[in-house]
């Protein structure tokens, strides 16, 4: 009897077994917006400049910031804004002078609708301002982009085309208009894959909600297979592929986390990135949007490759 009393009292004075070891918060959000007064009047949202941003990035922990300008919003179809080039040149010398505030925190991409007769310009305009020349951000959806189109097609090609000989990384959101009800899948995501990606051979590119749309669905794991399939053949056209993690675990039931995870570990941690989105319509802070991803059940060492990885156009 006193041993066991001693026994239970030599257990309640040992030291608690120590927490589990969180993991650091990454380097970078490779998916943040900002928005001008008047972009944000616009589309209904409260502006973001660049202090705000850098207030949330500190409240995380997290050093820097991707910054994808939302130019090509004045030229979405569905608004048949009237000179609406000029807006768009405005939002992204806008964004360029936000960047500049912080050059040692934040980096711009210029961006713009490629299906515009102006898109050609505008990338050669960015190219030429040191805040952008760094990559172009294209949004497939916003832009009312066509997979099954061949002029749409020819005028992707040629964007594409033009930023690799400007040595401007991409940024694509490539799931197609949701409210338009276009396709999207992975025979569209194969149609990138041979026919768009080729064109931007010599640049990195970065595949945005991991081929999605925000949150992770079926249409969105069909698409991104396309690219899982591409790394496990070792397909060279891969090499210089990234993928943002932006907002893919919101709302993410056990059994969509377990399939995130697994489609991770197929792409590799290594070429996977930490991102948020601007924190509008219901997406999360930086703080809050890293806390949501960690419900992903990867290991410590996986987490803490995807917040170390820095790619080319962050250096």
């Amino acid at each position: 009897m006193v041993c066991a009393s001693l026994a239970i009292l030599a257990a309640s004075a040992a030291p608690p077994a120590p927490a589990p070891a969180i993991p650091s918060p990454p380097l970078i959000d490779y998916h943040q917006h900002l928005f001008s007064p008047d972009l944000a009047k616009l589309i209904g949202v409260d502006p973001i400049d660049a202090g705000k941003l850098i207030a949330l990035l500190d409240s995380a922990g997290i050093r820097r910031a991707l910054v994808l300008s939302v130019a090509y919003s004045w030229s979405n179809p569905s608004r048949n804004i009237e000179n609406d080039y000029e807006h768009v040149k405005a939002e992204n010398d806008w964004v360029s002078a936000q960047v500049a505030r912080y050059p040692d925190r934040l980096r711009g991409f210029c961006s713009v609708n490629p299906l515009r007769d102006y898109a050609l310009a505008e990338i050669d305009r960015c190219a030429g301002d040191p805040q952008l020349k760094n990559g172009l951000k294209l949004h497939i959806g916003n832009s009312a982009v066509d997979y099954h189109r061949t002029p749409d097609l020819a005028k992707l090609r040629a964007v594409f085309r033009a930023a690799n000989q400007k040595h401007m990384a991409i940024v694509i959101h490539m799931h197609a208009s949701v409210s338009r009800h276009l396709p999207y899948g992975r025979e569209e995501a194969r149609i990138f894959f041979d026919s768009i990606l080729p064109e931007a051979r010599d640049v990195p590119v970065q595949i945005a909600h991991l081929a999605g749309a925000g949150g992770y669905d079926s249409t969105t794991d069909a698409a991104l297979s396309v690219f899982v399939d591409a790394v496990t053949r070792h397909d060279p056209r891969v090499r210089r592929l990234w993928f943002d993690v932006a907002t893919v675990s919101r709302n993410a039931t056990v059994d969509d986390l377990r399939l995130l995870a697994l489609r991770i570990r197929q792409l590799g941690p290594e070429r996977v990135l930490f991102g948020s989105d601007a924190p509008t319509g219901g997406n999360l802070a930086p703080r809050e949007s890293w806390v949501d991803f960690l419900k992903v059940p990867l290991t410590q060492a996986e987490f803490q490759t995807i917040a170390s990885n820095v790619a080319p156009y962050m250096q």
